[in-house]
């Protein structure tokens, strides 16, 4: 298990405190009493995320005949990303929406945050739905004590900023927030841009005193975040086909009966495929409000960039499992 930072431990102990109960009784339920489960991500309750863990626990409850409750956190409430991982690593947070920072659990997750690695939705449902996703999920599960329960989409990631992205050049020395991977890091960084890390819940606020210049993400997510209040531009570069994870503490797992168990896996199922049919419909819907509300559209030269960016992968596939990343790219054949 890796090292529990000083951060998190005066979380929990805020958490322990505010809802002490709320996650001790995560097993078989006695004499009627039912369990009480905790689920949180770092997105508004406006967010699609938000809708599909709302389906995750009506799901929950219905399949459990009342029996297994879930509760939700949005909004950071539960800590970041990084927090919430090792909440769960602990047992004191039971589910997470997490993507990329389980990377810092187990490297080979890494491999599908690299920006153009695939270059259609369905190039990228083939590698995470076959061999490859479910190999990575059990090496997450065998170095962090996370169980991946079912992958959900987000679709692309595209930039905005305060000039328009057209070129490569338009990106040079870009300070562009990106999250805690690695492997982006890295891309962009070859490609030529500054990025910089930082919390989802600071980068508004960073946007709008100008310490960063431009961030990346789901069209959904930014809606979400309100990001189209302090960026004027949304450049299409459509560069990394994304996901996130209904991710659950095997701590948790493991005091469940078989029963519950069961459940939880179909309950996760269902709100998958709730939660991708929301993204696959309502994306588009979403992008057009945006547009209404002063956001300008670019489209850049795609190729360009993706190009560029894959003379950069197998050096730091190099590093984490150069079988494992050309396992990938024999997928994609």
């Amino acid at each position: 298990m890796k090292r529990i930072s000083i951060k998190l431990i005066a979380l929990l102990i805020i958490i322990g405190i505010v809802m002490a109960g709320c996650s001790d009784d995560s097993s078989s339920s006695e004499g009627g009493e039912a369990v009480t489960l905790k689920l949180g991500h770092i997105q508004s309750e406006n967010d699609l995320w938000h809708d599909g863990a709302l389906k995750f626990k009506e799901e929950v409850e219905r399949l459990s005949e009342g029996n297994m409750k879930v509760e939700i956190y949005p909004n950071s409430t539960l800590g970041g990303d990084r927090d919430m991982a090792e909440g769960m690593q602990i047992g004191t947070v039971d589910f997470a929406l997490v993507a990329g920072v389980l990377g810092n659990f187990e490297d080979s997750i890494q491999l599908l945050e690299l920006p153009y690695l695939f270059s259609s939705q369905e190039e990228y449902n083939k590698v995470i739905h076959g061999e490859v996703g479910e190999e990575i999920a059990n090496r997450v599960l065998e170095a962090s004590d996370i169980r991946i329960l079912n992958w959900w989409d987000r679709g692309p990631r595209h930039i905005t900023a305060n000039k328009p992205i057209n070129t490569l050049e338009d990106i040079k020395g870009l300070k562009m927030r990106i999250p805690e991977i690695k492997a982006m890091e890295h891309t962009w960084q070859a490609m030529g841009a500054s990025p910089t890390t930082m919390a989802w819940n600071e980068v508004y606020t960073g946007l709008e005193q100008n310490v960063i210049e431009a961030q990346e993400n789901p069209i959904p997510f930014i809606y979400g975040g309100r990001i189209h209040e302090v960026q004027e531009y949304l450049s299409l570069t459509a560069h990394k086909y994304e996901y996130v994870t209904l991710a659950m503490s095997d701590m948790t797992w493991s005091k469940l009966t078989a029963e519950q168990q069961e459940i939880i896996q179909e309950a996760a199922d269902i709100a998958t495929d709730y939660e991708n049919q929301l993204v696959s419909e309502q994306t588009d819907e979403i992008l057009e409000t945006m547009k209404s509300e002063g956001l300008e559209v670019v489209e850049p030269d795609v190729q360009a960039f993706a190009e560029e960016a894959r003379k950069s992968h197998e050096e730091f596939a190099k590093t984490i499992d150069i079988d494992l990343y050309n396992q990938i790219v024999d997928a994609l054949k």
